[in-house]
């Protein structure tokens, strides 16, 4: 492993480790979005173990979401976990199919609520409430 790679490993790992919970979720959302970009990018290219990769790795980050989803938080959580079920399928068939268009469906749909979840942890920062959020 080069320098690089261990000081960009190391960074991350500490990041993760000091993160608040929502800043745990924006994190989530930003590698979710890069994930359907690439795989965007790849499916265009025709090349399809790269795009399955990352298509994989995004219903993972899914699947994430929906088990850190506290439904009884807030009234919205069935509503939210019925659209992370949704973009799960569409990937899952933007895999299956070789379906650029799902997957830019999916992008359409999750790139908004990344914006929101990165708003509120910028308010809960901002407001010193940023403990268990997600």
């Amino acid at each position: 492993m080069t320098n690089a790679l261990q000081a960009r490993t190391a960074y991350t790992r500490e990041s993760v480790l000091s993160a608040t919970p929502a800043q745990l979720v924006v994190m989530l959302y930003d590698r979710l979005v890069l994930d359907m970009q690439r795989a965007e990018a790849a499916q265009l290219a025709e090349e399809w173990i790269e795009a399955h990769g990352h298509l994989m790795h995004a219903q993972d980050i899914i699947t994430e979401l929906q088990l850190t989803l506290r439904m009884d938080v807030w009234d919205g959580a069935d509503r939210l976990f019925a659209i992370y079920v949704y973009v799960k399928n569409a990937l899952a068939a933007a895999n299956l199919n070789r379906d650029i268009e799902r997957t830019r469906e999916a992008l359409r749909l999750m790139t908004p609520l990344r914006e929101s979840w990165t708003q509120a942890a910028l308010s809960l920062q901002a407001s010193g409430a940023e403990r268990g959020v997600a």
